[in-house]
Parts: structure tokens; C-alpha cells; sequence
């Protein structure tokens, strides 16, 4: 029976083993840009650590189950009273509150890393893109480019990407896994996301918050590019694609699943984004001096939220 059981379990692990070595790296850990690479880093620091505290609490067990394990003593026999030892009792608090502390530090540091603009990034001006979310498909609108697509996205590598998130439905996340962590798009104000990519290639982008009935498909996809085809394709779009009227956009709108689609022109220019702008920069200037009412506006909200 126990040899059944070992080649039971040894066939158990031969086969796992065999299962995640034909699988793709998981996209998190395979990062094309600053931001994911600092998350990136801190999940594995986080599995290297977490790890390590794994392997010591084993040892520990199993040097304590053979130091202490049950011996042929006298009936009557009785062991000593021993008092908490200080030293063991300071280890066994201490190194939990050191390594919280650790991770803490960490945590905080990077997330102001990845909330800033990439890192190699602060003296160019980043490309702001305009990502609303609607059930269930997703809008991209480059307003520096005149430019609007639907369910796709390209960007140019190693300049950095100011997004503007927002929803015209429930709350959906925004997520682009190679290039960075998620963020939130809510329908009554706009959320800033700061990415890059640093490399060119095509990745996954979705929405990471579930949303209704096809939320599974609720998926888009990203191209980075050098600048010189970026702005080949933005030549074409102009030479190309069909104007965006606010016709066509409220019936991108209605529920369901849409393929790509290209136009010229935005929404913003007739469906303004929500006024409220949380952690915004000098780069909606640029946006809003097209709208110098709804900037106005919006300056007053700020000022009156805070």
C-alpha cells in the first residue's frame, strides 16, 4: 500500500511538472515597460521572501520533531517546568514586525514609483490618451492626434503614456498587464495611469473588473511601435477612416461586443469627459484649452473638493 501511495504521488508530481514547463511565462513577471518591471520586482521579492520564511519554519519543525520527539521514560517521570525564554519569545515576535516593516517600505516606495511617470521618462512630454470603458468594449481617444479607435490601441515605444480613465457604464479596470498594474474607471470622474512601453511588440489589454454578462470579452488589444510607424499610421487614419459623430458614438454605446474600428476625430469634443480629474497634470492643459468653458469649470470643482 505505501509503495502504491509513492508512485502515486511521485506520478502526481512528474505530471505537474511536465504541465507548467509547456506553459508561457505568466504576463506579470514577463514585464515590457518601467512600471510593470518595479511590480514585477516586487512580487518576486515578495515570493523570494515569503519562500525563504517557508523553508526556515520547515526546518525548524522538523529539528524540533526529532530534538523532542517521544523517548522510552518512566511512567512516573515528569518533566522540568521551564519559564518563556526572552530570546526565543523577541525572534518569534520580532522578525514578523521587521519583515512587515520591510514590505511596507517597499510597497509604499514602489507604488509611488509606479503612480509617477516612468522612471527615464520626466523630460519628454508623454502621449495622453483618453480610455473609457462602455459594456463592452473599450474607446481610446488621442485628442494630440485627432484620432479615436475602438477595442485597440497603438502607442509609441519609449515615450510615456498618460491615460485618462473613465466610464460610461459600471466600474470597469483598466489593465494592460506587460506594461503595468490595473486601475480603476469610474463614470463621474477620471483616473490618471501612467505607462510605457519599452520595447515594441503586441500585448493584452482587458478589463480586470467584472462588469455584467460579457465582461470575459471586454478585451483589447496593444501595439507598440517606433515613433516612425506611429506616425505612418496616424497618416493613414487621417487618409482612411471615417469621421466619429456623436450619431455614430451613442450607438457604439449600446451594449454588446464590437470588433476594431478606426475614426478621426474624438468624443471629447461632444461627450466631454466627467469634470472631476483625479491626479491630473499640466498635460490636460493642452486637452482642455480646446474646451476653455469646461476647463473653467472643472477648476472650480477641483477647488471645491478640496
Amino acid at each position: 500500500m505505501k509503495l502504491k501511495m509513492k508512485w502515486l504521488l511521485l506520478t502526481m508530481v512528474i505530471t505537474i511538472t511536465t504541465v507548467l514547463t509547456g506553459c508561457e511565462p505568466l504576463l506579470v513577471l514577463d514585464p515590457k515597460g518601467p512600471q510593470a518591471k518595479t511590480q514585477a520586482d516586487d512580487i518576486m521579492l515578495s515570493i523570494w521572501l515569503m519562500l525563504g520564511i517557508v523553508i526556515v519554519v520547515l526546518a525548524i519543525l522538523v529539528f524540533v520533531l526529532l530534538k523532542y520527539r517521544a523517548s522510552k521514560q518512566p511512567k512516573d517521570y515528569e518533566p522540568p517546568h521551564i519559564e518563556g525564554s526572552p530570546i526565543v519569545e523577541a525572534i518569534c515576535i520580532g522578525i514578523p514586525i521587521i519583515i512587515v516593516i520591510f514590505l511596507s517600505i517597499v510597497s509604499v516606495k514602489s507604488n509611488y514609483e509606479v503612480e509617477a511617470t516612468p522612471a527615464g521618462y520626466e523630460d519628454q512630454e508623454p502621449l495622453v490618451i483618453y480610455a473609457s470603458s462602455s459594456n463592452w468594449k473599450w474607446h481610446f481617444s488621442y485628442p494630440e492626434e485627432n484620432i479615436e479607435t475602438v477595442n485597440y490601441l497603438y502607442i509609441p515605444e519609449d515615450r510615456a503614456i498618460e491615460f485618462k480613465l473613465y466610464s460610461y457604464g459600471p466600474i470597469t479596470s483598466f489593465w494592460i498587464p506587460q506594461l503595468g498594474g490595473q486601475k480603476y474607471a469610474m463614470s463621474d470622474m477620471v483616473t490618471t495611469l501612467h505607462l510605457a512601453a519599452d520595447q515594441p511588440g503586441e500585448f493584452m489589454g482587458r478589463n480586470a473588473n467584472f462588469s455584467g454578462a460579457g465582461f470575459a470579452e471586454n478585451t483589447f488589444e496593444v501595439t507598440a511601435m517606433s515613433p516612425k510607424e506611429y506616425m505612418e499610421w496616424v497618416e493613414e487614419v487621417h487618409a482612411t477612416a471615417s469621421p466619429l459623430t456623436e450619431e455614430k458614438f451613442e450607438e457604439l454605446l449600446e451594449p454588446g461586443h464590437l470588433g476594431r474600428s478606426t475614426y478621426t476625430g474624438t468624443h471629447l469634443e461632444f461627450a466631454p469627459p466627467p469634470e472631476h480629474n483625479h491626479g491630473s497634470t499640466d498635460t490636460d492643459e493642452d486637452v482642455d484649452s480646446e474646451h476653455p468653458e469646461e476647463h473653467e469649470t472643472q477648476d472650480h470643482s477641483d477647488h471645491s473638493n478640496h
